[in-house]
Order: structure tokens, then sequence, then C-alpha cells
């Protein structure tokens, strides 16, 4: 149900704007009655001195108090006058008779010489005054003077049956015009309206055509132009829905011709693969050969070499004490390397272990249930409340075993990639932003014993193409760096990551809150074999081996920057992309 009619809306406005009228032009009709009425009162004034004025001055100038008194009564009987006062040639009041004012203030007690109106004050009381000249003798004497008093009653008084007759005609007007309103917006306006309204509502989507408005009007106004308008509308909409059908048919079409495309694209593309890949072991065929024609190349310089035997199994000594150094240190990056991966194992096991433990006792549960619902499907007892309850038992069951088992093969994936890439030194592509999440979260296990925060910050779309083991093993260890040596004795350290990208070249500053490094230390950072925990099982390669990633790895380069109590700041930068041992040969 409408909460607003239009036209009960229009209506009011157009009756408000009429009703503002009528009361503006009734109200200066009263104040012109008002004034024509006072007008005239002021007229009669003047008129009765010319009436009185011979008799009231003959008895003042004859001294004749009582018939001036007498004289001032009869005019005081009149309607118009409200009151009088008659002053003699002195100034005196011989008599003063109804409502009056005080003369004195007005005139003070010089008698008037010319006739003048009294404007009416805060009283209402309103007069004129004139003077009374006797002549004798060919003499004129002024012997005194009359003021004579209306009021604003005797004025409206008057008028009251014109304002009376002014409102009852404005009342029967306005009545007429709101029942004659009424009836031409009910005919004109609200049964129209009405009428479409029902037919909207009727309106069937499926049935368009036989659904057209009809609005009942002889005219040519606004609704028939809406109906004619919204017919149009149905027609089009009638149009579209045949268009959308036809274009819904060659959109069918056109997915069954692209389906065939891609599968003859699929084919194609294994085809090539396959070409690559013989391609491929072709050139590693090559290679072997060509370092077997160097061996052999060797061999012979090495035996036409026979007058420098001494000096060259002098350098073959040194060489082999050379190597047996290289072979040593690189044992040991080894070792650093898989107890890094170790400690990795083991806490990516504790993690497994909550998952699976719950997992465990979900299917215990659910195993003690399929006893009790066999035990009763043999006894048939079974109710279809019992089986319902195992029912929802079993879908609770399984969804908390399909949710733990998920996020038990989340670890496994995430560990098993970082793992692989630590042991690998592979060129793939990764997102950066991604890879570095993985690696936090398996460090997860030795980040969540403190109350420390790693923060990241780095560009969603930032991919890079080299060794993603080399990060792994570079990350890992400053992380686990920052957390051993840095942050040591602080209750709620920070790391920082920043990556940007400019130029091809990736920037990253790797900075901690802890409690820096001297700087006599800062210089041996890098050196193999430098640690300030040796007596704690420190192996000092963790910075050497980032330190050698970065440079011969990656081909970039690492700086460190600290002040003592400051906390430690690395500056590393490196290629985003690396070429792979395919892209070397190509070139």
């Amino acid at each position: 149900m409408l909460q607003k009619s239009l036209s009960k809306k229009l209506l009011t406005n157009v009756l408000s704007v009429y009703f503002l009228l009528t009361f503006i032009v009734t109200l200066g009709q009263v104040f012109a009655e008002y004034y024509n009425a006072k007008d005239f009162i002021r007229n009669e004034l003047t008129t009765l001195q010319k009436t009185f004025s011979g008799s009231l001055t003959r008895a003042i100038w004859e001294l004749n108090t009582q018939q001036t008194v007498t004289i001032a009564e009869g005019l005081l009987a009149i309607p118009s006058i409200e009151g009088i006062i008659v002053r003699d040639d002195s100034g005196e009041v011989i008599s003063q008779l109804g409502r009056s004012l005080d003369i004195v203030n007005i005139y003070s007690e010089q008698l008037v010489q010319d006739s003048s109106m009294i404007e009416d004050g805060p009283s209402g009381l309103f007069g004129y005054t004139f003077p009374l000249i006797f002549e004798f003798s060919g003499r004129a004497t002024q012997v005194g003077d009359v003021t004579l008093f209306s009021s604003r009653e005797v004025v409206l008084s008057r008028i009251m049956i014109s304002i009376y007759f002014l409102i009852g005609n404005a009342f029967i007007k306005t009545t007429f015009l709101i029942i004659l309103f009424l009836l031409a917006f009910r005919r004109l306006l609200t049964e129209p309206l009405t009428d479409l309204t029902q037919q909207i509502e009727d309106l069937e989507l499926e049935d368009l055509e036989g659904r057209k408005l009809e609005i009942h009007t002889t005219d040519h106004n606004e609704l028939k132009i809406m109906e004619i308008s919204f017919n149009n509308m149905i027609d089009k909409i009638t149009d579209y829905k045949v268009q959308l059908e036809t274009t819904q048919k060659k959109l069918l079409v056109s997915n069954e011709k692209l389906d065939q495309q891609n599968l003859i694209l699929e084919q194609e593309v294994a085809r090539k693969t396959s070409t690559l890949s013989q391609a491929m072991m072709d050139l590693q065929q090559q290679k072997y050969e060509l370092e077997k024609q160097k061996l052999t190349l060797t061999e012979e310089i090495e035996l036409r070499k026979d007058t420098e035997q001494e000096l060259i199994t002098k350098h073959t000594e040194l060489q082999r004490y050379t190597d047996e150094l290289n072979q040593a240190q690189e044992r040991l990056v080894s070792s650093e390397k898989m107890a890094a991966l170790g400690g990795l194992v083991a806490g990516i096991t504790h993690d497994i272990n909550t998952p699976v433990g719950i997992g465990v006792t979900a299917t215990s549960f659910l195993h003690e249930r399929l006893i009790q619902i066999e035990s009763s499907y043999k006894e048939k007892t079974l109710s279809p409340k019992a089986l319902e309850d195992f029912i929802n038992d079993a879908m609770q069951s399984t969804g908390l075993l399909t949710t733990n088992l998920q996020r038990a093969s989340e670890l496994v994936a995430s560990f098993k990639q970082i793992a692989v890439d630590q042991a690998s030194e592979a060129v793939r592509t990764i997102n950066l932003k991604d890879y570095l999440k993985e690696i936090i979260r398996s460090l997860h296990p030795k980040i969540k014993k403190t109350k420390h925060a790693i923060n990241l910050f780095c560009p969603e779309d930032l991919i890079l193409n080299l060794p993603a083991g080399a990060i792994s093993q570079i990350f890992t260890n400053l992380i686990m760096n920052s957390l051993i040596h840095g942050l040591e004795g602080v209750a709620l350290g920070e790391i920082n990551i920043k990556i940007t990208e400019q130029d091809g070249l990736v920037d990253i500053i790797f900075e901690d809150n802890g409690k820096g490094v001297k700087t006599e230390q800062l210089t041996k950072l890098f050196d193999p074999f430098f640690t300030t925990k040796r007596d704690q099982g420190g192996s000092g390669l963790g910075t050497h081996i980032v330190f050698n990633l970065v440079k011969q790895t990656l081909s970039g380069d690492i700086d460190v920057s600290s002040e003592e109590g400051e906390g430690l700041t690395y500056h590393i930068s490196f290629p985003k992309n690396m070429p792979t041992p395919m892209g070397i040969f190509t070139e």
C-alpha cells in the first residue's frame, strides 16, 4: 500500500498555495474595510462640527454651563462618539464625558487654532479637534475648542458583518474548490494510476505479448505516453529475448569449435615438447663427447711435459692438499645444510603430529561408532534416530579427518619443496613472496618458541628465475642467525624483510632489532669458521654460506652494517633472472 500518494501530495501543495493566497486576500479585504470605516467615522466627526459648533459656541459665550453639558451629553449619545472634551477660552475643561485622551499632553493648555485629527494610540482612541468661533458685530472671537473621540471598537463593530461575510465567502469557495480538485484528481490521475499499477503487478515475463498495458483515457496525456512507452519497452524486451536465445545457440556452437581447436593445440604442443626433449638429449651427448675429448687432450699434454715432472709432482701435491681442504670445507658446509635440514625435519614433524593425532582420534571414534551401529543392525534394534546420529557423527569425523589430513598434506608439500630446493641448485621459476612465506612457514616450529615477529614486505607479482635452493638456504640461515645470535635476550624481537625490484635487479634489506655486532667482529662476519658461539656448538659457516650463495650462485652482492645494540642489517642484490643451462647452450 502506498505510504505517500502522488495525487494527495500534489493536491496538498496546490491547496496550500490556494489557502495562503485566500488568507492574504481576505486579510487585505478586512484591513481595507477597517480603514474605510475609520475614514467614514472621521468624516462623521467633521460633519458634527458643522451641526453642533454654533449652539456650543453661543452656550459658552453666554456662560451657560448647563446648556454646554447638555449639548455634550447629546453628542456622546451618538454611536460613533466614545468621548468628548469641551474647553473655554482660557483652556479650562468645561465638560469631559466618556473615554478620552489627556488633551493637555496633546495640545498643552493652549486652544487649537485650526481643525486637526488625533491619530489613534495604544488605547485605540482617535479624535477630531476644532475651535469654537463666536462672531458678533463683524468681529470673530474664539471662545473655546471641542475634541470628539471615537475608538477602534466602534470601527470593528461597524465592519463585523462584512468580516463575517468575507470569511464565509472564502470558506464556501475553498470547500467547493477542494471537492472539485478531489473529483478531478480521482478521475484524471488516481484511478488511471491505480489501473496502471494493477496491470504492471499482473505482468508475467513468460507472456509479455499478452500483457501489454491499456489505460482507459480519451486524452493523449502523460499517462497515455507512459502506456505507449511501456508497451514499446515490452516489444524491445521480447526482441532482445529472441536475440539472446539466438546468441546463446551461436555461443554453444563457438564453444564446441573452440574445444576442438584446444585439442588440436594440445596435440601440437605435446609434439613440439617431445622434439625439444630429444634436442636436449642430443646436446647433453655432445657435451659429454667434448668433455671426453678435452680429457684426452689434457693427458696428451701431460705426457709431453716429462722434463717438468718434479714441478708437476709438487703442483699435484699442492693441488691434492687444496682439494682435501676444499672437500673438508664442502663437507662442513654440507653438514651445516643437513643440520639445518634436520632441524627443519624435527620442527615439521612436530607440526604434522598435531593434525595426524586429531585424525587418529577421529578414526578411533568412527571405528567405535561403526561397531555400535553394526551391533544394533545385527540385533535388529537399529532405529532411524540412531542411524541419523551415526550419519551425523560420521560426517563430522570425516570432515575432521579431511581438514587435518589436508593440513598435514600442505605441511609435507611445503617441507618437500623447501627440502628439495636446499639439496639442489636447479634453476626454476618462483613467486618470491609466496616462496618466502613457505620458508617462514617451514621455520614456524623454531619461531613459535619465541615472541619474535617476522614482517615481509614484497611485491605480490615478483617472479624470479634462478636456483630456488640458494634463496631457501640464504633466508633460512639469515633468519636462524637472527633468532640464535641477534635476538638472544630480546623479549619481543622483530625481523623485517623488505624487497624491491628495479631494472631487473632484486634489492633486499634484511634487518633485525637485536643486539647487533661489534665493529671488530663485523669485518670477519663472512669469514669461514667465524662464530661468537663456538663453545655452544656454532660452526661459523652460516654467513659464509650466505656470502658464497649470493656471490657465486646468484652472481650478486651482499653488504652488512651494524652498531652494537642497534641490530644488524644485510643489503643483498642480484639479478632476478638467471639463464638455464639450455639457455647458455642456445646463446
